[in-house]
């Protein structure tokens, strides 16, 4: 399984207008992927941005798709709403399972790091030996790392609401469970975006 997240940049007000119809082009057979969530970010990014994140088969279906989005007139089928987009080709973390949709929480946090050379295998050990425990205080949507652009990995975290996130995150850190080892050591730059699920998220 292969990931891609795309954030669509969307004229002033226009959200509700493009949600519809980007259901709709989605789902539909025209386009490749499954439709695993959409996001409305909330803080820490330009306002009228969408998160969308697909999955994918192989890496024949997801080069299809990008050709498709990249050479396309209306690339998401929401016409004139779309004022830009960016999307980003990721690989999940081996020893992690597919995502799964479903109801985890009402608000969920992407936060991406940009890795030292060399960062991303000791990234991922120290990932492998900490996400059990982690993983027990609530659920990893997914962590993967990109296949394209600067070296980076990016992880998706859901929570019942934002004071549940605080606890989480900060029983995590007393407890010593989290980060993981070789995590902070090869990160060399983070940013971190808390977005809600939009009526279309299969991902809620």
């Amino acid at each position: 399984m292969l990931y891609e997240l795309a954030t669509l940049s969307l004229k002033l007000r226009t959200v509700p207008k493009a949600l519809s119809a980007l259901e709709t082009y989605t789902t539909s057979d025209a386009t490749g992927g499954r439709l695993l969530g959409c996001w409305e970010p909330e803080h820490g990014v330009i306002v009228g941005q969408l998160l969308l994140l697909r999955g994918f088969e192989n890496a024949e279906e997801l080069t299809e798709e990008r050709t498709r989005v990249l050479t396309s007139a209306d690339p998401f089928g929401i016409g004139e709403h779309l004022a830009g987009f960016q999307v980003e080709s990721y690989a999940p973390f081996p020893f992690l399972p597919p995502v799964e949709p479903g109801h985890y929480g009402s608000v969920y946090e992407f936060r991406t790091y940009h890795l030292k050379v060399g960062g991303l295998v000791p990234t991922m050990a120290g990932w492998e030996a900490a996400v059990p425990e982690r993983t027990r205080l609530h659920p990893l949507t997914t962590a993967m790392y990109g296949l394209d652009g600067v070296p980076r990995i990016t992880h998706i975290w859901p929570f019942p609401d934002l004071n549940a996130r605080l606890e989480i995150r900060r029983e995590s850190y007393e407890r010593g469970i989290w980060p993981p080892e070789n995590g902070p050591e090869n990160i060399a730059h983070a940013t971190s975006t808390i977005a809600l699920p939009t009526p279309i998220s299969p991902l809620a």
